[in-house]
């Protein structure tokens, strides 16, 4: 899809340089993804302790 944005231009520069991606369109796709994706964790951890997994840690560890 294609769309017009106004974006700070230093903002994006330094987006591309820490990422080492060379083009703006790979730079913003992945922001968006780790956007998603961040927001996904969040939502996962709503459910920290209300789920009963009966996991047993040093079976799964091989510590008997």
């Amino acid at each position: 899809m294609r769309t017009t944005l106004d974006l700070p231009e230093d903002l994006l520069h330094k987006a591309m340089a820490v990422s080492h991606i060379k083009t703006k369109t790979q730079v913003i796709t992945l922001a968006l993804q780790e956007l998603i994706r961040k927001a996904e964790i969040s939502d996962l951890k709503k459910f920290k302790g209300k789920i009963n997994l009966d996991i047993d840690l040093d079976v799964i560890r091989d510590r008997s």
